[in-house]
């Protein structure tokens, strides 16, 4: 049997995260009732002229510089002409042979540990079209809200090999734009889209086979399974002794396949040609310069730095710096305590998991960093023990007040006073003789036991480490 190599290219839209629209003064914003964001400018009436959107040149560049493109001093917009209900101008304005960026690199890492580097054809700036939605029986419905608003489209060279590599890729280019904020990444609102081009091989020919194109995907997962599922179609096809014909497929999630939606048209098709009405995007080397100023450190760096600077274990950096809000969360709590590899935990623990049951973002988090750093201090200097500490995060949530002043009027300070430990320490050897005699008998294990109950009659006040030492001590002097 023959083996076969896959040749994958991705297309990536990115919903550009400006108030306006790319060429008028529209609302931008998801979630508008149907229609409500529309002008002439977006419809495409007669007489109206685009205004490009300032800020969405800059966030292409910014882009750009991320993912080591050349970002192009010059570029051109140019007319995509199609027809279809949800363009109503019959046209869109995008960039095709000048394009605001070009080239570039995506550095990926699979499961198997193994790396690999993408690379960027172009990135280049576009309007979105509208939406058109089939769910009715009697009519095709249209949504023009969406029509202008900016975009940024991503080619990738054809150098993924496998669905996962597709995957992966599709998450850095996510992680990347979030980082820069110039676009949310939220798949299922259709603000971060992907079409996958899809061909197969024989391992070793360097011909490109006959390629389809993915849509409809709207998750990392349906991603990753699309591909996957059309690598293996082609094969079992050639195999079969057919041919794979170049079409568009739609990706149906709930029955996982990929369906014919149309005849694949071929770039000139859309007979490109200069936008008429916006002249050339100029940016001067100073204009650049400041552009990249504005450039954060990014997921990569970020992860490196916080095993170099912090000492951080790989898999800790790694969560960490997967979202860059999560990552100064953490960096604010490790500075202001004192002690990462402890900021590192109560971030990735109690904080994510707040997070995950509230469902909002961490940006929405109630506790600043400042005020979880106490918390980590108030533990760190013995005054609560890691399970009051708990009691104590909780209600800081709840309560505007600081982590000393809930410890205080909570009583949650732990009981370090010996006195104390002990009459604990008596009663629980007089109520557990079973567990004493087991420990005298040579069963270490027993006082695990033992310090668990004296933890629960302490109701988790008492300093395991004091708790424990005057145990033992006791213990030993029975022998």
């Amino acid at each position: 049997m023959t083996d076969y190599e896959a040749v994958i290219g991705l297309e990536i839209h990115a919903q550009l995260k400006t108030e306006s629209k790319l060429f008028c003064g529209c609302d931008a914003s998801y979630g508008a009732e149907p229609n409500a964001n529309a002008c002439p400018v977006c419809l495409g009436h007669p007489g109206a002229l685009p205004v490009l959107n300032e800020r969405a040149v800059e966030f292409a560049a910014l882009l750009g510089m991320a993912i080591e493109s050349r970002v192009n001093p010059v570029s051109i917009f140019a007319r995509k002409n199609y027809f279809y209900p949800d363009l109503p101008k019959g046209y869109q304005i995008s960039q095709f042979d000048k394009p605001i960026c070009t080239g570039g690199r995506i550095a990926l890492t699979r499961a198997d540990g193994v790396a690999r580097e993408i690379g960027v054809t172009r990135a280049h700036m576009e309007e979105d079209a509208g939406k058109s939605i089939h769910d009715r029986s009697d009519a095709t419905l249209v949504d023009v809200n969406r029509c202008g608003v900016p975009l940024i489209e991503i080619v990738s060279e054809p150098d993924l090999r496998t669905a996962e590599e597709a995957r992966l890729y599709v998450e850095k280019i996510r992680q990347i734009v979030r980082y820069l904020r110039i676009c949310d990444g939220n798949m299922e609102e259709g603000s971060l889209r992907c079409d996958a081009n899809v061909s197969v091989r024989p391992q070793g020919e360097t011909e490109l086979g006959v390629k389809t194109e993915i849509k409809n995907m709207n998750s990392f997962k349906s991603v990753e399974r699309a591909v996957e599922f059309e690598i293996e179609r082609q094969i079992d096809l050639i195999e079969d002794g057919g041919e794979v014909t170049q079409q568009t497929l739609l990706w149906d999630a709930d029955r996982n396949v990929a369906v014919p939606m149309r005849g694949k048209e071929s770039a000139h098709d859309y007979r490109y040609f200069p936008e008429p009405d916006l002249p050339p995007v100029a940016l001067s080397e100073e204009r650049l310069a400041e552009i990249r100023t504005r450039l954060p450190e990014l997921p990569d760096a970020k992860r490196e730095r916080f095993v170099s600077d912090y000492g951080l274990p790989d898999y800790d950096a790694d969560v960490l710096s997967q979202s860059r809000d999560v990552a100064e969360y953490f960096e604010r709590v490790a500075n202001a305590s004192g002690d990462a590899k402890a900021a590192s935990n109560w971030t990735m623990g109690e904080v994510a998991r707040e997070i995950r049951e509230r469902k909002i973002e961490i940006a929405e988090f109630l506790l600043s960093p400042e005020r979880l750093a106490e918390i980590i201090a108030l533990v760190k200097d013995n005054v609560v023990s890691a399970t009051a500490a708990k009691e104590v995060f909780v209600a800081a949530l709840e309560e505007d007040k600081s982590p000393k002043t809930i410890v205080e009027e909570r009583n949650l300070g732990q009981i370090s006073d010996a006195s104390e430990l002990d009459e604990m320490i008596d009663q629980i050897l007089k109520e557990h003789t079973v567990a004493v005699e087991e420990y005298l008998a040579g069963k270490e294990k027993a006082i695990g036991f033992l310090v668990g109950q004296a933890m629960r009659l302490s109701r988790g006040k008492a300093n395991p480490q004091l708790l424990n030492k005057s145990l033992r001590q006791k213990l030993e002097s029975m022998k």
